[in-house]
């Protein structure tokens, strides 16, 4: 077991800590933009038009493997992950929406929105968890985080929103029990 360096960031982001019905941990945090979103959002989300107050929401699960190599068994486990945070992330989308926040789920492997039409760039899920948690970036065959307890065992999600961060987090909890993730105090 390799022990990899903790890292805290500045703003707390309302971490919520939780753990899937198989054992694997999430967390989910609550951010202010990172510098490349406030510069280039409406080039990311056209459909966005001058928004002033922007949240990101990160969701980091944990995977089964080290996601360090490409092999059938690694892909399957990346777009299993991916269908879990598209089915959270609509869940939780489409509940802010209804609230009135404009909101978006960005595809992880394609770096484009799911419910705006796409801008002219992608957005880049691993650049953003970087900036915003500090966490260090290994280049292979694309480009790792290496989550503090997890190492590369981590798969990164991103999630927009103008909903206020008290109101994301308890819409959050509340959507995560619906999709099998409890809550557990660190």
């Amino acid at each position: 077991m390799v022990n990899y360096p903790r890292v805290y960031t500045s703003e707390q982001g309302y971490p919520i800590n939780l753990v899937g019905e198989t054992g694997q941990a999430v967390q989910i945090s609550i951010h202010p933009p990172s510098q490349y979103i406030c510069a280039n959002c409406e080039r990311i989300l056209p459909d966005w038009k001058q928004q002033t107050f922007l949240r990101v929401v990160i969701v980091l699960q944990q995977s089964r493997y080290q996601l360090v190599e490409k092999t059938a068994e690694i892909e399957t486990e990346k777009e299993r992950l991916r269908e879990k945070f598209m089915t959270f992330g609509c869940d939780l989308a489409f509940n802010l929406r209804d609230r009135g926040y404009l909101t978006d789920l960005i595809d992880p492997r394609t770096g484009y929105p799911l419910l705006s039409h796409p801008g002219a760039i992608p957005h880049d899920d691993t650049a953003a968890v970087q900036a915003l948690l500090n966490y260090p970036v290994i280049k292979n065959q694309c480009r790792m985080l290496i989550h503090p307890e997890w190492g590369a065992g981590v798969y990164p999600s991103i999630l927009i929103s103008e909903a206020p961060p008290i109101v994301i987090e308890w819409v959050t909890k509340g959507i995560a029990v619906m999709h099998g993730w409890k809550e557990i105090d660190y």
